[in-house]
């Protein structure tokens, strides 16, 4: 009887890297680089090691010092470490010397997260972002980005067009940019009548950082059945249903999650998929209060929402998984002050509270807690405007 031989592609093994400077302290350093171990996993490889140096200025030859890349190429020749991915972005010029070092696979945060997005997209529409912001990355790159992947097929950050050799020259490139950027014109077009044909509803988003539970509460909110998953970037396309509290419709869309040092290239290309932001009237910010940083989650998602432009939106805090919120209890006779770690639930709660008066509820999606007081804040902040703009509905109410 034939041996049954497993073709199952093995997951690849990583070593991450981080540097501490003047715009980030070794606690923020050991943070990302436990968020970049994340997206190393989402995107099917293993993090095995991470590795950080303290440095003012990047080396501009090698981004690290010579004996921190020294070191990271001895442990990836004795432990068969196939990738070492840095958190922050390298120059062509540093990637290629990197490379000649340690002669594995070498990728960036943008490259890895770029990665994730052309795995996870599904429709044309998103596609065809993704594939734009890949290219963007790749053109300053081209130099010696062809013979690498000569010798490596496949794998994490090699998706898509890193794998056409016909298109090596910077011209072809450029011209296929211009294509997709003319696909993008005609996509964002359907979009924009798509919206204009659902008429004046009241329109709620939900928005915030990666993995925070978006999905799960629209699939609560619309008794939908949106995939969602403990990994980052479950979402790419924004989902819009309608939904009705009491007897009030309205529509609710479920955007792409934000991430820290989010590749410009992807904000630029997927601004046409937050115009559903852009255009709604209420944004529920979805906030992961288990977090252990999740007031500098919320920042993150703050600079980017000014970014893309939703000034005129109303905002309202939704603090969600308060079913895995967690904080270390401090013994009767310690005199010191409480610290952030220290602070229960109920002390967060009462502080935003005292922040935000009504404009914030606390809830765990996936628990069902407290999601019919949400749905109860909805049906009143929606009333106010349905109220303005159909003033002779009030048979609804």
């Amino acid at each position: 009887m034939p041996k049954h031989i497993d073709t199952t592609p093995k997951p690849e093994h990583a070593v991450l890297v981080g540097v501490i400077n003047q715009d980030q302290d070794a606690r923020q350093v050991q943070e990302y680089l436990d968020e970049l171990a994340f997206l190393t996993e989402t995107a099917g490889a293993i993090p095995v090691k991470q590795f950080t140096q303290q440095i003012n200025v990047p080396n501009p030859k090698t981004f690290i010092g010579e004996g921190k890349l020294a070191e990271i190429d001895y442990y990836v020749k004795d432990n068969d470490i196939d990738m070492v991915i840095f958190d922050d972005d390298l120059t062509p010029t540093q990637h290629r010397n990197i490379e000649r070092t340690l002669k594995c696979k070498l990728l960036d945060r943008t490259n890895l997260i770029l990665d994730i997005f052309a795995k996870r997209a599904k429709t044309a529409h998103a596609k065809t972002q993704v594939e734009l912001a890949q290219y963007e990355y790749l053109l300053p790159r081209l130099a010696g980005m062809w013979t690498h992947l000569e010798r490596q097929r496949g794998g994490i950050g090699l998706r898509g067009p890193g794998e056409r050799e016909i298109e090596t020259d910077r011209r072809i490139v450029r011209d296929r940019i211009s294509r997709l950027k003319e696909q993008l014109k005609k996509i964002d077009k359907q979009k924009a009548t798509q919206r204009k044909n659902r008429g004046k509803m009241v329109r709620v988003a939900l928005v915030g950082y990666t993995n925070v539970g978006k999905s799960t509460l629209m699939n609560q909110l619309s008794k939908s059945d949106i995939f969602a998953e403990n990994k980052l970037f479950a979402t790419l396309d924004t989902t819009v249903r309608k939904v009705v509290i009491g007897n009030l419709p309205f529509l609710l869309s479920d955007t792409v999650g934000f991430i820290r040092k989010l590749p410009h290239s992807l904000v630029e290309s997927f601004k046409s998929t937050l115009d559903e932001v852009r255009e709604s009237d209420i944004l529920l910010h979805v906030v992961d209060i288990s977090h252990p940083n999740f007031e500098e989650q919320i920042q993150v998602v703050d600079e980017t929402l000014q970014e893309i432009g939703t000034a005129d939106s109303t905002k309202y805090l939704v603090f969600n998984k308060i079913d895995a919120y967690t904080f270390e209890k401090k013994e009767e006779d310690d005199l010191t002050p409480k610290t952030k770690e220290n602070l229960s639930l109920e002390d967060l709660q009462n502080t935003w509270f005292a922040k935000n008066h009504d404009s914030c509820i606390f809830i765990s999606a996936k628990n069902k807690t407290n999601i019919d007081e949400l749905k109860k804040m909805l049906y009143d902040k929606v009333k106010e405007i349905h109220v303005q703009r159909y003033p002779y509905d009030n048979f609804l109410y």
